[in-house]
């Protein structure tokens, strides 16, 4: 039977932790709060020395290693958080170590890594996922007799992680009846569901995943781990193709169940009406509502989340919550790459139904563009990509053409004029394999 943690080894794990990581502020979100008639906090993970809350995990299972594991150094791999996690344990312990990436992890955080690994820590980039990283630091530990720190299916670093629900439950001035955690290799809910059972067994757990890459919901639906075929990399922090074996040892036995957001009933009172423990719910939320999410948190409340670190305040607004209730939201990771805003919005735009795109059968005459925007677009529709080559030998001639709208609900109107101008148009479909190859 695979070993998971407790409450004790959580309590065990905070003190051993205390000299590195200094505890997170819990913020009232106003805007949240009012979103959603809750009184929502966020639990700022984001503000820890690395910029995530791996640096617990991390931490704590370094801190048990042997002199001689200490000695042979470690290794591990990890899509960019952990490994700062790891890399800052390294310096700080005066130990060697070996961090494998993947190769699409941002450029902020292989440089963080670097940072806070000092001398200790050799940065090696492989594959296009976290598994395949993950294969090679496995390899790289067999043959070298390195120690493995795991980012997520270990005991010792799902209980590091587990010291955040230590933390809030002491940090709330009363009860905790809702907590939503992003989950990506399940560690972090892991920790965090084995403590809430025991300590606090009347508050409603929701897991979030994005849709794109959700091993958790698979692995339940399927009655253990299974390996996805493909993962979508872009909340690349959640981009875990298999979930861990403690993860889902602890999110089964605790009856974690697959729902949708209308369907979860988030109870507050729970304990009041003596009904035992709350419900353990695993959600997905799309990829460009994290974007949106993300947008919303740094223009709102000025934090910086990377794409992970926005999944549990992107599940927020559709889950059924009962008014008054005290939610905490886990903001589990700031490290995000400026480079990446571009397709950021973009994404977000998309997801909004504010952005579009279509094939434009232009003919090639003059005046075909000006009778284009003239009989096609609407006062509040606006190009934002425009690719076209004329070709001398052809009447007509395809154009990529972009448009941002004023509201959503302005698609209908601009579809039926393109179905009444003669000009030819077909819209690329989100998700189809041209708008792929597009985004």
């Amino acid at each position: 039977m695979t070993a998971v943690p407790t409450a004790a080894d959580i309590d065990m794990a905070a003190e051993r932790i205390a000299e590195a990581v200094s505890i997170t502020p819990i913020e009232l979100s106003p805007r949240l709060s009012a979103l959603t008639g809750a009184q929502v906090y966020l639990k700022r993970e984001d503000l820890t020395r690395v910029r995530s809350f791996k640096l617990r995990g991390a931490y704590n299972a370094m801190a048990q290693l042997d002199d001689g594991e200490r000695a042979a150094g470690v290794v591990t791999a990890s899509a960019g958080n952990h490994a700062q996690g790891v890399a800052y344990a390294c310096r700080t312990m005066r130990i060697e170590g070996r961090i494998y990436v993947p190769a699409r992890t941002p450029k902020q955080k292989r440089d963080r890594i670097q940072v806070h690994g000092g001398g200790f820590v050799e940065l090696i980039a492989v594959g296009d996922t976290f598994d395949a990283a993950a294969a090679a630091a496995a390899d790289d530990a067999q043959r070298t007799g390195a120690t493995m720190i795991p980012p997520f299916d270990d005991v010792r670093t799902a209980a590091g992680q587990g010291t955040i629900a230590r933390e809030i439950v002491e940090q709330l001035p009363g009860d905790l009846d809702v907590l939503v955690v992003p989950v990506g290799g399940g560690g972090l809910i892991a920790g965090i569901a084995s403590y809430l059972r025991e300590r606090s067994p009347h508050t409603a757990i929701v897991g979030v995943e994005p849709r794109g890459a959700a091993s958790m919901t698979a692995a339940l639906v399927a009655g253990g781990p299974v390996t996805l075929p493909e993962v979508e990399p872009f909340v690349d922090g959640a981009a875990v193709k298999r979930i861990g074996d403690v993860p889902y040892a602890v999110v089964s036995q605790l009856g974690a169940e697959v729902v949708s957001h209308s369907s979860l009933p988030l109870v507050a009172n729970l304990r009041a009406e003596g009904l035992g423990h709350a419900p353990f719910g695993m959600t997905q939320v799309d990829e460009g509502a994290v974007c949106t999410s993300m947008l919303d948190l740094y223009q709102n409340e000025g934090i910086i989340a990377e794409p992970a670190g926005a999944l549990a305040v992107a599940a927020l607004e559709g889950l059924s919550i009962e008014p008054g209730a005290t939610v905490v939201c886990l903001v589990s990771g700031g490290n995000n790459d400026v480079s990446r805003y571009g397709e950021i919005i973009e994404r977000s735009l998309v997801h909004r139904g504010l952005k579009h795109y279509f094939l434009v059968n232009f003919p090639q005459e003059p005046g075909a563009l000006r009778r284009f925007l003239d009989e096609v677009l609407g006062p509040d529709d606006d190009i934002t990509l425009f690719e076209y080559v004329k070709r001398n030998n052809r009447e007509t001639g395809a154009a990529l053409v972009g448009i941002e709208l004023g509201a959503a609900e302005d698609l209908s109107a601009l579809l039926h004029r393109m179905d009444a101008s003669p000009i030819e148009a077909s819209r690329l479909e989100p998700g189809s394999p041209a708008y792929r190859y597009l985004t």
